[in-house]
């Protein structure tokens, strides 16, 4: 059984009161970066790998996709997509994001959102995606960096309360790591950023960008994350079908 946190009731509703759920994608950290370097839309198939409450959906839509498919786990989570999705030819379906299945290169973008860290076999995931682009399409998504998944607790160390600094450890020992998020034990996947690039590389996809994406310095001052300037929290890859 895959993981499926998001349907709990108490986990929802914690993630319901983030402000990426409240106020949608202008209040996520990366999304800036991940915005700017998002591969063309306009006319686009796109496929949304764990689309939570649609956001990117909506997004893809309004820069001209032609058709979005978004699947994720979590019921709960479609169900909010679907209250809140209304413009545009965008499918949800309730799946596994290894589970999917479709003909064989039939869109042209797939594109994912702090989802594929729980995910155990992303190399099938990668296999997949590289059998459903069409020839030149794009593989684009962000993980949790494994700077920031190499330590189960995924928190500072503390003296008197003060933040002193962001513990590494563990980064070549990959594989799964308990640590809590929103008051729960969740299970996230820690793989260096090697096996991300030569995971993709083996499929035959080519890198097209590596990015460690920062806050806004708006962000920064609106939720006072300047910690948040202190260590990667996130990585963004984009391959390409050869």
């Amino acid at each position: 059984m895959k993981q499926n946190k998001y349907d709990d009731p108490e986990f929802f509703e914690a993630y319901s009161k983030m402000p990426r759920s409240t106020d949608g994608l202008k209040s996520a950290g990366e999304w800036e970066v991940f915005r700017t370097n998002l591969p063309e839309l306009s006319g686009k198939k796109v496929l949304d790998l764990g689309c939570g409450y649609g956001w990117h959906c909506q997004y893809a839509i309004e820069q001209g996709a032609e058709v979005v498919v978004g699947i994720d786990l979590s019921e709960k989570m479609l169900s909010k997509a679907r209250e809140l999705i209304i413009k545009g030819n965008v499918t949800f379906e309730r799946c596994a994001i290894e589970d999917f299945e479709a003909t064989e290169e039939s869109f042209d973008v797939i594109f994912s959102s702090l989802a594929l860290h729980y995910v155990e076999d992303l190399g099938s995931v990668f296999h997949k995606a590289f059998q459903l682009l069409k020839s030149k399409g794009v593989l684009f998504y962000s993980v949790e960096h494994p700077v920031f998944t190499s330590n189960s607790s995924q928190d500072w160390c503390y003296e008197n309360n003060n933040i002193q600094h962001w513990p590494l450890d563990n980064y070549f020992l990959e594989g799964s790591r308990t640590t809590e998020f929103l008051g729960s034990q969740v299970i996230k996947y820690h793989r260096t950023i090697e096996t991300h690039i030569s995971s993709l590389l083996a499929e035959g996809f080519e890198i097209q960008s590596v990015l460690e994406p920062k806050p806004s310095k708006k962000l920064v001052e609106k939720m006072g994350w300047y910690d948040e300037l202190r260590r990667p929290m996130m990585l963004i890859v984009s391959a390409v079908k050869k």
